[in-house]
């Protein structure tokens, strides 16, 4: 694959969500070319938008039918897909002759409208972190035409950057992860039912639960409640499959539970590790450091999610022992779902580009 003068031309599946925002806001910073960027909404219960070439000074509406999938470089999948674009339907017919990568932020494919068009399925996936993959590299081929390439849960790259980079100083036994997961995960609409209930308790009024099924503000979810919309479960099960698919066996794969906390941005990981031989919080701590991990030495406060926010980076508080347990290690550790998740899929666009051109 070779761009074009200007850049690659891209496409966003769900560009008003909060994830397609974000990853629009990270593709206009300019490190990764871009001369095209359409945007096409999938979610029936949005408003229906027009297909949007943002690359024009003056926004022109494009209808679905005029875009071929062989004039896209990439296109991202940042939201539910329900409805396939046309270019999408074609991609799936062309199979391995496609020439659109796809890029799924998601962790749904292309979702139930992939049914009457094809047969791609979750096994055909490849889950990848670049940052993470030129320190500790996949084996097999990481770029496929006709493939749906997976940019995983913001999760998924904190346990996998802590796992790895520990297993590769110290032999591991097992593995404990609980994921604190931020209202975002829902949508805007999450966000706004947090702010609403926060006001309303504040203010002694009925507290909406349409989203969550269940006080979420000053509270922290199990699961939620009967009435919610939301899908906490589905969280875990995309999180705890990535792992699978992503880690293999190169370490202990976690047992793992999903927690819905009260805020509203970043994502946070307590995890417990249990390693062969005794190791020293110091030299475990040195282990984490490298790219996209930085660690908080004890004399400073722990990181937290409001701290995360707007970053890439994986913040890591300094690991402690646990106090009945000498092999036991704990850590923590948060980062802005959101930005991370962006940037790891663009990211993994300019790995795909250079491997298409080598």
């Amino acid at each position: 694959m070779k761009p074009a003068k200007e850049g690659y031309r891209v496409a966003v599946v769900g560009a008003s969500s909060l994830l397609g925002k974000e990853l629009v806001s990270v593709l206009e910073q300019g490190k990764f070319p871009v001369s095209r960027l359409l945007t096409f909404e999938p979610d029936e219960e949005e408003p229906e938008l027009p297909i949007i070439d943002l690359s024009q000074i003056s926004a022109t509406t494009i209808e679905d039918g005029e875009i071929n999938e062989g004039e896209l470089d990439f296109a991202f999948i940042c939201g539910r897909v329900r409805q396939l674009p046309e270019f999408l339907k074609t991609w799936q017919q062309q199979g391995s002759a496609a020439r659109c990568l796809v890029i799924d932020m998601v962790g749904e494919g292309l979702g139930a409208g992939a049914a009457s068009v094809g047969e791609m399925t979750q096994a055909d996936d490849l889950v990848a972190i670049p940052f993470l993959d030129r320190q500790f590299p996949v084996p097999g081929v990481r770029s496929a035409a006709g493939r749906i390439h997976v940019s995983p849960h913001p999760a998924v790259i904190v346990i996998s950057s802590l796992l790895l980079r520990l297993a590769a100083r110290f032999p591991l036994k097992t593995a404990v992860a609980q994921v604190f997961t931020a209202a975002s995960e829902s949508g805007s609409r999450g966000v706004e039912e947090l702010q609403r209930q926060t006001v309303n308790i504040l203010s002694f009024q009925k507290v909406p639960d349409k989203i969550f099924g269940a006080q979420l503000a000053f509270n922290l979810l199990s699961r939620l409640g009967r009435s919610a919309s939301g899908e906490l479960t589905g969280v875990e099960a995309r999180v705890r499959r990535q792992l699978h698919d992503y880690l293999g066996e190169r370490v202990p794969r976690p047992a793992l539970r999903v927690i819905q906390a009260p805020v509203f941005h970043s994502v946070g990981v307590s995890m417990y590790v249990e390693t062969a031989e005794p190791v020293t919080t110091e030299a475990a701590t040195a282990a984490l450091a490298g790219e996209r991990v930085k660690v908080r030495p004890r004399n400073l406060d722990a990181p937290t999610h409001v701290e995360a926010a707007g970053s890439s980076d994986v913040l890591a508080d300094s690991i402690s022992h646990d106090a009945e347990h000498p092999n036991g290690l704990w850590l923590w550790a948060v980062t802005d779902n959101l930005h991370l998740a962006a940037t790891n899929a663009v990211e993994l666009a300019a790995s795909l580009g250079e491997q298409a051109r080598a």
